[in-house]
């Protein structure tokens, strides 16, 4: 086969997709029909092996940390986890019956007017941001929530060492067990950085403005929410749980396809020959189903895949 052959063919354009809008040295997507990497690295060589922590210090600060650096960015990042009281406060007000996503929008907007950011907009108070928000946005999810659920007002800080284990621990209200933190680190790994997706799009826009960092990140969180970004996973969980087997599934997919539906959650528009991140969640899915005695949705999902 010649070169020209064997290259992956474009997906059709949808939206602005194939528009320049930037440059980036984060994160390259689909260059060979079906890959993915963040400065560089391809993520199937670290995403079921690595912690997040990691890769956030990758992507944030630029270089993959040793030893040494990642026991001091953990650290930082474990004492950005405690929420302030008008933080508190304000997600008090939230109704239990918000969408979890707004929630984090609200949290980020009050955080952003008790950290105040400075005019010159430096990369060094970026960073010190982007810290702080992933450290303590569980928080303020599971703040919201339990408050909400039963007006219980939780402590939001708590011994574990990672992002991940940290929200697990304050979701069941006891230590996760390792393989759920395990999962975790996968997930978190995975969908840590898209190139130019839709949410980071709207970030810099807002960026691009000379709007501050907290309002980028807000309009980020609104853009993601939607079911045909990062929403889609939430859709595609309510679809598969609707089903009673596979075999139901099947029946009601193949009817839908017939009339040309659109099945949110099951294929990418970049990707020409698969999302390269399917198969490692997908494999995680699997032991954690298995170690549940539960194979019910996995065996949903793996008939509405094929």
């Amino acid at each position: 086969m010649s070169e020209a052959a064997a290259a992956p063919k474009p997906k059709k354009s949808v939206a602005l997709s194939g528009v320049p809008a930037g440059n980036t040295a984060l994160c390259t997507v689909g260059r060979s029909g079906n890959d993915l990497h963040y400065r560089g690295y391809d993520i199937l060589d670290f995403a079921d092996e690595a912690e997040f922590e990691e890769i956030a210090h990758l992507l944030v600060h630029e270089k993959l940390p040793n030893a040494t650096e990642l026991t001091s960015y953990k650290k930082k990042l474990k004492a950005l986890r405690g929420l302030p009281a008008q933080v508190r406060s304000a997600l008090e007000q939230v109704p239990p019956s918000a969408h979890p996503m707004d929630v984090m929008r609200t949290a980020v907007s009050v955080l952003g007017t008790v950290f105040s950011e400075k005019e010159d907009h430096g990369a060094a108070a970026a960073r010190d941001i982007a810290d702080r928000l992933m450290a303590c946005l569980g928080s303020a999810l599971l703040y919201w929530y339990y408050y909400g659920k039963n007006g219980r007002r939780i402590e939001v800080e708590t011994d574990d060492d990672s992002i991940g284990g940290h929200f697990l621990h304050l979701l069941h209200g006891r230590p996760p067990a390792a393989e759920w933190v395990r999962a975790m680190h996968t997930s978190l790994i995975l969908y840590a950085e898209h190139e130019f997706n839709a949410s980071t799009f709207t970030c810099r826009v807002i960026a691009g403005t000379g709007s501050d960092m907290h309002s980028a990140i807000c309009g980020g969180i609104g853009a993601l929410r939607g079911p045909k970004h990062g929403g889609a996973n939430e859709f595609a969980f309510e679809v598969q749980s609707r089903y009673a087997n596979a075999d139901a599934a099947e029946a009601d997919i193949l009817r839908r396809l017939s009339s040309k539906e659109i099945v949110i959650g099951f294929g990418h528009p970049v990707y020409t020959t698969g999302d390269p991140r399917n198969k490692v969640i997908k494999e995680v899915a699997r032991r954690l189903s298995s170690a549940a005695k539960d194979m019910k949705l996995y065996g949903i999902a793996e008939r509405l895949e094929g």
